[in-house]
């Protein structure tokens, strides 16, 4: 009983090996516009799907100053583990664009592995430059509640990150209405922009 209990475990480290490896191969030898070109579609995606579940999002975003979109692969083998991811972040008020990056780090035990994608919004320029100049970090104990502002304007389906900042994050089964993106930090792609 012993044995299969290893045997199972080797042969699931041995797929995530071969699907993390795939991954790595298929976004890792594009060309830089192929990357970007890459991006770009999964973002069109994303925000096709955020749509799809959550409408009123798209009222939201459009009166937003910018918004990022970002698509994570991450997995997790015993004791620790992590995720990379891309996307890119717009300034609705000055029409740019910029690629950037994701890397999560991950302690605790389990198994696993794990696609997610996130929405920031911004209400401000302010806090959309602050996000792509100085990037954004989560700390490991990293916390969010569904709840509304001031004025009683809330996001629904959306978590308030800090002020002015929500966050929609799409999985698998749909909009997740808790934050599970911790320990992860955001920067500018300095090879894609």
């Amino acid at each position: 009983m012993r044995g299969c209990k290893y045997t199972a475990i080797s042969f699931f480290i041995f797929c995530l090996v071969l699907i993390t490896a795939g991954n790595v191969q298929a976004f890792g030898r594009k060309t830089p516009e192929e990357k970007r070109e890459r991006i770009q579609v999964m973002v069109k995606e994303t925000m096709a799907e955020l749509y799809k579940v959550e409408p009123t999002a798209k009222i939201k975003i459009d009166q937003a100053a910018g918004y990022a979109v970002f698509g994570n692969f991450g997995m997790k083998i015993f004791v620790a583990g992590g995720g990379t991811g891309y996307g890119i972040a717009f300034n609705q008020k000055t029409g740019t664009e910029r690629f950037m990056r994701m890397v999560e780090v991950q302690a605790g035990i389990g198994l696993g592995i794990k696609k997610f994608k996130l929405i920031w919004v911004f209400e401000t320029e302010e806090r959309l430059n602050a996000f792509i100049d100085s990037g954004w970090e989560f700390g490991a104990q990293a916390t969010a509640e569904a709840k509304y502002d001031d004025k009683g304007i809330g996001y629904a389906g959306a978590l308030p990150v800090s002020k002015g900042v929500w966050l929609y994050q799409l999985t698998d089964d749909g909009l997740a209405l808790e934050l599970t993106a911790k320990g992860t930090r955001y920067f500018k792609d300095k090879k894609l922009n």
